[in-house]
This record gives C-alpha cells, sequence and structure tokens, in this order.
C-alpha cells in the first residue's frame, strides 16, 4: 500500500476518482461545489483494508438507513471508522449502491454500456492501494437522495444540496478512503449534470 497521505485540499473533477489516507483524529470535509452531485464513498482501516465499511453494521448501530450528524460509519467488525460530526444536508444514502456498466445497461439500456461508472472509478482507484472487486461494498452515497415509497421501492430523485454545502468525517482511527465523484447521467442524482467536488483534510483540535 503507498505511504502517502491526503493532501490539505483537493478539488475532485466531475466524473472522477480520488483517495488518501486520512490520519486518526482528522477531518475529511467534502464540499459539493456545485449542487446535487452524488460522492461514492468506501473507507476502509488503512492498516488492515480487511476492516471496512458495513452498512449493515453502521444501519443496525445507527437504527436508520439515512446518515446525518452523529452518524458512525461501522466496519465488519463493528467498530467505528469514521464518524459524521456536521452535516449542512441533513440525509445521505446508505443503501442505493454505486452505479456500473452492468446496472446502467439493466436500468437504462444497452446503449449505455460505455458510459464511465462508479465501479470502475472504485476498481481502478482502489488498485492503487492493492484492493481488487473482492474488496468492493455496499458504499455511502454522499447527497444523493433514496427516498424509500410506500410500497417499499427505492426512489433516485433529485439530491437535496445546494453550492457549497459540506459534510465532515472524523476519522477514528487512520483509514483509508476511496471515492467516486459521480458520473451518473442517466438518472437525478447528479441533476444529470456531473460537477466537481472539494475534499479538505483538516488536523484534530487543539
Amino acid at each position: 500500500m503507498p505511504a502517502e497521505t491526503a493532501t490539505p485540499s483537493s478539488t475532485v473533477p466531475a466524473r472522477a476518482a480520488w483517495s488518501a489516507v486520512i490520519p486518526r483524529g482528522h477531518t475529511l470535509t467534502i464540499t459539493d461545489l456545485h449542487g446535487n452531485q452524488a460522492v461514492d464513498f468506501l473507507v476502509y482501516d488503512a492498516k488492515d483494508t480487511a476492516v471496512r465499511y458495513s452498512a449493515p453494521d453502521t444501519l443496525q448501530a445507527q437504527g436508520g438507513i439515512f446518515l446525518t450528524t452523529g452518524s458512525v460509519l461501522m466496519s465488519n467488525e463493528h467498530t467505528p471508522l469514521m464518524t459524521l460530526t456536521a452535516d449542512a444536508v441533513g440525509r445521505h444514502d446508505t443503501v442505493g449502491g454505486a452505479c456500473s456498466k452492468e446496472s446502467n445497461t439493466l436500468r437504462y439500456g444497452h446503449h449505455t454500456w460505455t458510459e464511465h461508472a462508479c465501479v470502475e472509478n472504485f476498481l481502478a482507484e482502489g488498485a492503487r492501494w492493492g484492493l481488487g472487486k473482492r474488496d468492493l461494498v455496499s458504499n455511502v452515497n454522499w447527497y444523493m437522495n433514496v427516498p424509500v415509497e410506500a410500497d417499499g421501492t427505492l426512489g433516485i430523485v433529485d439530491g437535496l444540496s445546494a453550492p457549497g454545502l459540506s459534510l465532515s468525517l472524523r476519522a477514528e482511527r487512520e483509514v483509508l478512503v476511496l471515492v467516486s465523484n459521480c458520473p451518473q447521467v442517466n438518472n437525478p442524482c447528479n441533476g444529470f449534470d456531473p460537477t466537481a467536488v472539494l475534499m479538505t483534510v483538516t488536523g484534530p483540535e487543539t
């Protein structure tokens, strides 16, 4: 695994991937620069990537499917990885998953097969850290609005974010973060127009 940590601030272009090691106690702030941009997110223990984000453990610990201030991202060992310490949006998705070429084809037609997707971003960026397809798990979708309808189905609708809104995550141990700045253009999760986001890493409060 590369021995590198996050730079203080990085703009992630539309459709691009990003990754970094966040030291324990440091905070990662994600800013939606233009509004209505979904950010697919995975987190691993940087020293042992077999310990990674677990959606079932996180949902059980939170008692619900949406994340906001105070929510803790739990590992598959039911231990905390990161805590959502600030949230200007109020609700984020844990069940919608990451788009892929396969799911795009199934949902939107074979003509979408060549379109870039979040799974491809995760695979390419994860390979830099020795991660492969088996290391991909159900992810968090920051800013994505996936309401549960009365009949139990999931919707993907316009996001709740706006230009300049942000969220902050404190690392509870040294963690590896993978991000796909979602390239999806076939549903409203990015307002049909993917845009850039900003990643900012700050040290622990003194």
